[in-house]
């Protein structure tokens, strides 16, 4: 087995890297270099270059690893060690100057996360954590929040923006969860709103309409700080689920209940 923290402790100052020039580049950002990948789903040349310095320095980390990553500026070859990498998670804010975006990079080994970074660009915060090895925030340890009470959580979700088949399924959660909580956010990042509710800003996170970059990292982080991850149907694999619940063990009955009460009708 590959020394997990080593490689992770080497990801965050590649993660660092690719976050100094995302941070760089906003300062002089036009909206003409946005480009339109699909409906609702923007790109700009500070996504692909940030990729392209994640591929270059992650592979001289662990050089027989294959990638999976959003912007596909290296080809998916399945390995037994897969990067899956987000090099700009919340481009949308990025794009209109809303600082809350991050670098997200999750490690596969045969299809199980074994280590999580996700750096928060404008706050520099870097989350990381690897398998039997915690979670860290700029080198302090961090756990999920230990709330057993939905009516006393906060709670992060993230907008349907193309995928609308669930619509009411999801406003219907959304109604419940407003009544019934302390409050609802909507960071823009799902990397983000995974790591806050690792450290315990968030009592639990929900949301459909996802791909693997947007979580891998994340996953690890909520699993390393105690908490429970899971697809709307209550399976363990998430990854490639599209869907994903995570809250800590206290929360997650509760939490879960009401998601997949409305979703699995």
């Amino acid at each position: 087995m590959q020394d997990l923290k080593t490689i992770c402790q080497n990801a965050c100052l590649v993660a660092g890297e690719a976050g100094t020039l995302i941070k760089t580049e906003r300062q002089n950002f036009s909206m003409g270099a946005v480009e339109i990948k699909s409906f609702n789903q923007l790109v700009s040349y500070v996504d692909k270059t940030a990729e392209e310095l994640l591929v270059k320095g992650l592979s001289k980390i662990l050089p027989d690893a294959g990638f999976i990553t959003e912007e596909q500026t290296i080809a998916t070859e399945q390995k037994e060690w897969m990067w899956i990498i987000d090099p700009l998670d919340g481009t949308t804010n990025f794009i209109h100057d809303l600082p809350v975006y991050s670098v997200s990079i999750g490690l596969m080994h045969q299809n199980k996360v074994v280590m999580g970074v996700v750096y928060e660009v404008n706050k520099d915060e870097m989350f990381y954590a690897w398998q039997n090895g915690g979670a860290w925030l700029n080198g302090h340890r961090i756990s999920v929040k230990n709330n057993p009470d939905l009516n006393k959580s906060l709670l992060a979700t993230g907008f349907p923006y193309y995928d609308f088949k669930a619509m009411d399924q999801y406003l219907n959660t959304l109604k419940y969860f407003m009544k019934n909580s302390q409050g609802m956010r909507r960071m823009g990042s799902a990397a983000i709103d995974l790591a806050y509710t690792a450290c315990g800003r968030f009592d639990g996170f929900f949301e459909y309409g996802l791909s693997p970059w947007d979580i891998a990292g994340g996953i690890c982080l909520i699993e390393e700080a105690g908490g429970l991850v899971s697809t709307f149907e209550g399976a363990t694999d998430c990854v490639f689920s599209k869907s994903i619940i995570a809250s800590s063990k206290a929360l997650y009955p509760a939490f879960a209940g009401v998601i997949q009460e409305n979703f699995n009708k």
